[in-house]
């Protein structure tokens, strides 16, 4: 049974910078990706970004580009979200996530993923 444990979620000041840490655990993930959303009070839950596990791919979306990078770690089964430059509109839940994925799929949409973590609050205070 996959498991994802997220941790690393507090209150910040804006401008300032979070890592947040997904560790997966239950099977192997090569075929992967691995992803984060964000769900803000009152919103659906939006793509933030996403890996691909075996290609190590990335993907962004386009309010956080330039400033969260995810990246892994396959000896700990680890994925992580550094954050950087954070602003109020960064506040919410994020969750980790988890699906099978082909090199055609795509990853950015929340409906592929089968498999997600407990979440993690950030705040960013301004």
């Amino acid at each position: 049974q996959v498991q994802l444990v997220e941790s690393g979620g507090e209150l910040v000041q804006a401008g300032g910078s979070l890592r947040l840490s997904c560790a997966a655990s239950g099977r192997t993930f090569s075929g992967y990706a691995m992803g984060w959303f964000r769900q803000a009070p009152g919103k659906e839950r939006e793509f933030v970004a996403a890996i691909r596990w075996s290609l190590g791919t990335t993907y962004y979306g386009d309010s956080v580009k330039g400033r969260f990078t995810i990246s892994k770690d396959n000896a700990k089964n680890t994925v992580y979200l550094q954050m950087n430059s954070l602003n109020a509109e960064n506040t919410g839940v994020y969750y980790c996530a988890a699906r099978y994925a082909s090199i055609w799929d795509p990853v950015v949409d929340r409906s592929g993923y089968g498999y997600w973590g407990q979440g993690t609050q950030v705040t960013v205070s301004s």
